[in-house]
């Protein structure tokens, strides 16, 4: 689905957007399947909680075929060349990874942040919601428009009004299959989940082919259109 003027509007003034068009529901069964089976395995790298359980995989892209699948699906790519064009690559060394959280997952972890730290170098972060994601099982928390504060990202703690802007997060529930869109440099958090179950999600990044790079970047995959060199250095 492509998006409106109006839905790429919202997403440069609030720095996120629930894409319309949900994952199949197929793709997400079969992801949660896999996750599930990975985990099971104790297939690395995995992050594991306080108690030694796996509650995240990572380089899921170099996992299963699903992994690209899903994340190349004209559900989600179809709105990003909205925001990012028509050249599109996902992202290995940044998110690229499945997480389980429960009430003892990634404690520490919950903190607002952001993801980036160049405003020029950002990326948009497509959060694949597997479960459903409410306030009570750690939603994605956000605060909009929090993209336009110009902070040194590095020591975000400690820039000035930094409290000021965190107040003003808002829960983003999700259901399942669901899909946000985040631009990297937003402020943004995992809620704490207070429930017994877990909520499955999934985290990728996406940015537009660099029409100034003349190599190729293995830690980038092309998943739509192609790679273009636009140099004047000939």
């Amino acid at each position: 689905m492509i998006l409106t003027g109006q839905q790429i509007r919202l997403f440069r003034h609030n720095g996120f957007l629930k894409i319309p068009e949900p994952l199949p529901s197929t793709i997400v069964d079969e992801l949660k399947r896999t996750i599930m089976e990975d985990i099971r395995k104790e297939v690395e790298p995995v992050q594991r909680d306080t108690d030694g359980n796996i509650v995240r995989i990572s380089s899921i892209l170099g996992r299963a075929p699903i992994f690209l699948e899903a994340v190349s699906h004209p559900s989600v790519l179809d709105p990003l060349t909205c925001l990012l064009g028509p050249n599109i690559e996902a992202i290995t060394n940044r998110h690229n990874h499945a997480t389980l959280r429960t009430r003892t997952a990634l404690r520490g972890h919950s903190d607002l942040h952001r993801d980036v730290l160049q405003w020029t170098r950002t990326i948009v972060t497509i959060i694949f919601y597997l479960e459903e994601t409410t306030v009570e099982n750690g939603c994605t928390l956000i605060v909009p428009g929090s993209h336009m504060v110009q902070w040194s990202t590095e020591k975000l703690y400690d820039q000035e009004g930094f409290s000021e802007v965190t107040a003003q997060a808002v829960p983003v529930p999700m259901p399942a299959g669901g899909m946000l869109a985040i631009d990297s440099t937003v402020v943004h958090g995992i809620g704490e989940n207070h429930t017994d179950g877990t909520r499955m999600s999934m985290t990728v990044g996406y940015h537009s082919v660099d029409e100034l790079m003349d190599v190729e970047n293995p830690k980038r995959i092309l998943v739509r259109g192609e790679r273009k060199y636009g140099g004047n250095d000939g």
